[in-house]
């Protein structure tokens, strides 16, 4: 009886008609890759493979949801959409945060360009290299620890992403390495780069991080840094459902991740204040908005039992 329920005629429809109009749409918008039949393997595997794998995959769906929609940004560059900020986005940023160097005001990526260290480079990529498996990995203790919880975490993870997917449209924007190796000129079609972390693959002797930055969405998206915003959601809910050590080590993976950002040229400050900003902003909208909501408090409810072991 359970395996007729494990592999229902209904559920078997459902998830082939979606993991095929995945395949189609992708291959259409932004063309065919391996990653897209492993990423379906490796969900129709969970489904069905046991209940509690159908639970977690279930559950995670949240997660591949965003990564979808991140990988869908490439067939819509935002740069036809709204002017690029270049210039006017690092002059601003030096105005505000530049430091003096030898009589000339820089802005703090070009000082630390300067002032490069071997184990600045490699302590800013370990911290850099945080930025989704944290998240990931805490989503997984809340998954066992409590579900409904994970909901919250994983559904404001997603908001959040959501809100810097859209000003990312509204706002688009070059990071500091795009001024260091271009200057102000807008370039259509730049190719990413991972600007100071090619020094920890020089490090490490890897691609780690040339092998990331090559599969770039976009460019021109820097403003906010989302990098900065996702350990803040996560220090947040930590806060609540985790011990103090757990806490601290949040809070320390936060501040180098932002250290990291300006420091190997992959955002400025004002970008990392942008994502703070938008981390806040969404941590008060989903919990004092969308968690007073009827509606989507019944949402909830029903992928809670989705979820839930018990």
């Amino acid at each position: 009886m359970t395996i007729k329920r494990l592999f229902s005629i209904r559920t078997l429809l459902f998830t082939t008609s979606i993991s095929i109009a995945y395949l189609l749409l992708s291959a259409w918008l932004v063309g065919f890759k391996t990653d897209q039949l492993w990423l379906v393997a490796i969900f129709n595997t969970c489904y069905y493979f046991s209940w509690p794998t159908r639970r977690v995959i279930t559950g995670f769906s949240i997660f591949i949801i965003y990564w979808i929609l991140f990988d869908y940004m490439k067939a819509f560059p935002n740069y036809l959409y709204n002017t690029v900020h270049i210039k006017d986005l690092y002059e601003t940023e030096k105005a505000i945060f530049g430091v003096t160097v030898n009589g000339v005001k820089v802005t703090p990526n070009e000082y630390w360009l300067l002032h490069t260290h071997s184990w600045l480079d490699v302590m800013s990529g370990i911290f850099y290299l945080c930025w989704v498996p944290v998240p990931l990995m805490f989503a997984g203790y809340l998954f066992y620890r409590d579900p409904l919880v994970f909901i919250h975490f994983a559904s404001t993870f997603l908001l959040v992403n959501l809100v810097g997917f859209a000003f990312y449209y509204i706002y688009p924007a070059a990071p500091p390495w795009y001024v260091q190796l271009h200057g102000f000129e807008f370039i259509a079609h730049t190719k990413g780069n991972a600007a100071g972390l090619l020094r920890f693959d020089q490090h490490l002797h890897a691609n780690i991080f040339y092998s990331l930055y090559t599969k770039s969405s976009n460019v021109f998206a820097a403003m906010p840094s989302l990098h900065s915003a996702y350990p803040l959601i996560v220090l947040y809910y930590a806060r609540h459902h985790s011990k103090i050590l757990f806490q601290v080590i949040c809070g320390i993976i936060a501040a180098g991740i932002w250290f990291s950002a300006v420091y190997n040229s992959h955002h400025y400050m004002l970008d990392v204040a942008a994502g703070i900003i938008c981390a806040i902003a969404t941590l008060l909208f989903y919990n004092k908005i969308l968690m007073n909501n009827a509606a989507y408090k019944r949402f909830t409810l029903r992928l809670y039992k989705l979820v839930s072991i018990s």
